[in-house]
């Protein structure tokens, strides 16, 4: 029993995520009140977290890398020109260009090619994409409806790699679990963990697939009432 409550630390997550509290903040109370159940003291909590900072932070040079260059083309219209050319596609609908961005994005992460993400993908070219092709076949959105198609870009992003990345062998997740697993004395290969990957993310695809569906029917739904309200306000 003494042993679980060094499981306090995904309580203590699961709290700060239902409340929305700030992520960096939840994590770093996490991880430190788990290491002091441990019987770690806070300064070797404090420790380990700069020993592991300095041995990742080049991890984090391509994303911060590549903001800046986002930053300009997204000043010089590049979210205005991904959308305009959506637009003028008869056949887009806002699911299937999610769904497209879906299967791209989780077949590169089981590949290990990590092509995509929020900064450098769905907020310039993907989420624009998404509201050019309601936008073309329903004219100007009202902005609840915005937010929704911009909610669903970013869930599309956090599924596909979620899922995909599990595949790939040689991934932090798959290493992840490894580690843990052989800490405590539960020796599982790593082709085993990829393997037992691919069910789950070809259900993720397909739910994803039956909710993009859905999706575009609610767009409709939601702009049919919407034109029918102007109608009845003249």
């Amino acid at each position: 029993m003494l042993e679980m409550i060094k499981l306090i630390g995904i309580l203590l997550v699961a709290v700060g995520f239902l409340f929305r509290l700030n992520t960096l903040l939840v994590v770093m109370v996490a991880g430190i009140v788990t290491g002091m159940v441990s019987g770690l003291s806070f300064y070797d909590v404090i420790s380990m977290f700069g020993k592991f900072f300095i041995e990742n932070r080049y991890m984090s040079m391509p994303i911060i890398l590549t903001l800046p260059v986002i930053g300009i083309l997204e000043r010089y219209g590049l979210k205005e020109r991904a959308e305009a050319l959506i637009t003028k596609s008869k056949g887009a609908t806002t699911g299937r260009v999610l769904m497209s961005y879906f299967t791209i994005r989780e077949s590169s992460a089981a590949l290990g090619l990590n092509i995509g993400g929020h900064a450098q993908t769905v907020r310039p070219l993907v989420a624009p994409m998404a509201e050019g092709a309601a936008q073309g076949k329903y004219g100007k959105l009202p902005e609840k409806l915005r937010e929704k198609i911009k909610a669903n870009a970013a869930a599309a992003e956090n599924t596909a790699w979620f899922f995909g990345e599990d595949i790939f062998i040689a991934t932090g997740a798959i290493l992840l679990m490894k580690g843990f697993f052989d800490s405590v004395g539960m020796h599982v290969g790593v082709w085993d963990m990829a393997l037992w990957g691919i069910p789950t993310a070809i259900s993720a695809l397909i739910v994803s697939w039956i909710r993009f569906r859905r999706f575009d029917k609610y767009i409709e739904k939601t702009m049919k009432a919407e034109g029918k309200e102007e109608k009845e306000a003249i």
